[in-house]
């Protein structure tokens, strides 16, 4: 198998398990738990079921209208690092670079899946386990589904000390967001891009 061709798979593979498991993973828990509801597997680890309707780690983005903004631009985004990936691969980039951005692009398709589909193929999860394909249609219209999160872990409580301007005295926890399996795909990609620049930028 030549050196490009390795990449190449190599990189079809990243993307291809990500997805995967990013998807088994958010099908099961929103076919299987309400909004709201989680499973505590220790302090510091907690599987909690939340939506949001825009960026990674729950951020949000103007609206209905931000939202289909923030489709597109994936789309835009996704095909843009696509290309670019398949472009590094025949010009010899080494493996940190197609490690790193095929996982950025897993993570980001994973989402997008969520935000194109989700709305179409589920009901509300509100008060109660949501059905898939419901025969009254879903929630939403399509690239304005909502990103399905699950992971919660609040490794640290505490308080943040007296003296700290306006928030002296009140509780902090560290760490809050809720995220997924695409977003944890985007910051790993992200780290490896940051940890072995010097490594990335070359073309061996």
């Amino acid at each position: 198998m030549g050196n490009n061709k390795k990449k190449f798979v190599i990189a079809s593979g990243i993307i291809l398990l990500i997805l995967i498991i990013d998807q088994i993973l958010k099908i099961w828990i929103k076919t299987h738990m309400m909004l709201g509801e989680e499973y505590r597997i220790a302090d510091w680890f907690i599987i909690h079921f939340t939506e949001n309707p825009g960026m990674a780690f729950g951020m949000e983005f103007g609206g209905a209208s931000g939202k289909l903004i923030l489709s597109l631009f994936r789309i835009v985004a996704i095909g843009f690092m696509g290309w670019y990936l398949f472009q590094s691969i025949k010009k010899g980039t080494n493996y940190y670079f197609i490690v790193a951005l095929s996982l950025i692009i897993a993570g980001a398709l994973g989402n997008l899946i969520d935000s194109a589909f989700y709305g179409l193929i589920f009901e509300h999860s509100s008060f109660r386990v949501a059905d898939m394909f419901p025969e009254a249609g879903g929630y939403s219209e399509f690239l304005h589904g909502k990103v399905v999160d699950m992971f919660y872990f609040p490794i640290i409580n505490g308080f943040y000390p007296e003296w700290v301007p306006k928030i002296g005295g009140q509780p902090f926890t560290f760490f809050k967001p809720v995220f997924n399996i695409a977003d944890a795909s985007i910051t790993t990609g992200v780290f490896v891009f940051i940890l072995f620049y010097k490594k990335v930028i070359q073309t061996k």
